[in-house]
């Protein structure tokens, strides 16, 4: 019998140790699906601890605060069930039933399938440390801060159903589509909103899906096929190279793009990466002014630096601040130094990016723990509101980009408005 034993034993032995290495293994695989959905960018306040929440987030209602997502059993999630947990991510009610605003990307999130919603959770209950920190009650006052309105909301604008793949496209397609569309979550941002908040198109069935959309303070580009605003005169690899460093030929990533290189997308693999740049080029044009397509000159403009006139503030502003890293050809250096001539931002008729990064430069991009060299400096300290304005018009109208001007007031409106939110 003793001799007997000893192969049950291995065998039993062998059993745990594969069940270990398969909960490791979708403890992993839940870890790097949160990093798609770049999840502690939004449930990660400044200084504090990881996915504990408490990070403000600015709404047409007031300042609501992101929530403790971490398993503590008491201030975070740690006594959802997986289908309380599902609930609140395709759905946005919470495991008590009250409804979560819908800046919790929830109609996103629908379209997570089953397998990996059930990664998700293992990840959060089992790879994520508690932490116990309380969740701040959202600045909305009486009778705004009401929740039953959202059920209807809900009723109107949600889309239930995960996502299915679309017959006449390949694998890769389908994948780019599920992880812009769902994890990635990129309509929240790169979508206008309608009057209820709610994003204008869920995909690529709806023409307003990803034309661009202002979100706290900031105008998130167009990723449609669009030539002068949008990704156009983009490769898929220069896609792909933007999601992996931030920064290619034509653009550099500023205000909370930053965070989504940063957290995200850097860390996904070289498949995914080429899988989103697939779909997001297959976009057809949409957006945008419709204007001629960009071509580059900079005959007039170098007049105007070599020699600025003496009422020309923008020029002289530029020559004094900008061109050491943007070129006097506006050509940069990419993709250490970000090119304004044909610049997707620049060419953008709505300049509330290029307002607030020149007020309150941008995060540092790192990369594998490197911090990128040369990051926009916040010149709210040093050029008032006319001289940014001054500028801005300057670069917008320079070589070739064509762009309306930029009004005192609307600087002055996004340094209040930025200051606040400091």
């Amino acid at each position: 019998m003793k001799n007997a034993s000893k192969p049950l034993f291995a065998v039993l032995f062998a059993f745990m140790s594969s069940a270990y290495a398969a909960d490791d293994a979708l403890v992993a695989r839940g870890a790097y699906l949160a990093r798609a959905g770049d999840c502690i960018a939004c449930h990660s306040a400044p200084r504090g601890k990881p996915l504990a929440g408490g990070l403000p987030m600015m709404t047409p209602l007031g300042a609501i605060y992101t929530t403790n997502i971490t398993p503590d059993p008491d201030t975070g999630i740690g006594r959802y069930t997986e289908e309380e947990f599902a609930r609140a991510l395709r759905e946005g009610v919470a495991k008590d039933g009250h409804n979560l605003y819908p800046a919790m990307p929830y109609p996103s999130y629908a379209k997570i399938n089953d397998e990996d919603m059930h990664a998700l959770y293992a990840y959060f209950m089992h790879g994520v440390a508690p932490v116990k920190q309380a969740n701040r009650e959202a600045d909305i006052k009486w009778p705004l801060n009401m929740r039953w309105p959202l059920k209807l909301w809900n009723a109107v604008f949600l889309e239930k159903g995960v996502y299915r793949s679309k017959a006449g496209q390949d694998v890769a397609w389908n994948r780019g589509a599920y992880l812009i569309q769902g994890l990635g979550h990129c309509g929240s941002c790169h979508t206008p909103r309608g009057i209820a908040f709610q994003e204008k198109g869920l995909d690529e069935s709806s023409s307003a899906y990803l034309t661009g959309g202002l979100l706290d303070n900031w105008f998130a580009s167009n990723l449609t096929g669009e030539h002068n605003t949008g990704l156009g005169r983009w490769s898929e690899q220069d896609v792909a190279t933007f999601l992996k460093t931030g920064a290619n030929a034509h653009a550099s990533a500023f205000g909370s793009m930053t965070s989504v290189i940063n957290n995200s997308t850097q860390a996904l693999s070289d498949a995914d990466v080429a899988a989103m740049a697939r779909y997001l080029k297959s976009l057809p044009a949409a957006g945008g002014s419709g204007g001629a397509p960009y071509s580059y000159d900079q005959k007039a403009t170098k007049v105007s630096l070599t020699r600025p006139a003496a009422t020309d503030s923008g020029a002289r502003v530029y020559t004094a601040y900008c061109m050491h890293c943007h070129g006097a050809d506006g050509r940069g250096f990419a993709p250490m130094l970000a090119p304004l001539a044909g610049n997707p931002n620049v060419l953008e008729k709505d300049p509330s990016s290029l307002i607030n990064v020149t007020l309150n430069g941008t995060d540092d991009l790192v990369l594998n723990g490197v911090p990128a060299p040369y990051p926009m400096p916040r010149y709210s300290p040093v050029l008032n509101d006319q001289q940014v304005a001054d500028v801005l018009t300057f670069i917008r109208g320079a070589w070739n980009n064509n762009t309306p001007a930029v009004q005192a007031e609307d600087v002055a409106k996004m340094r209040k408005a930025t200051q606040a939110a400091r």
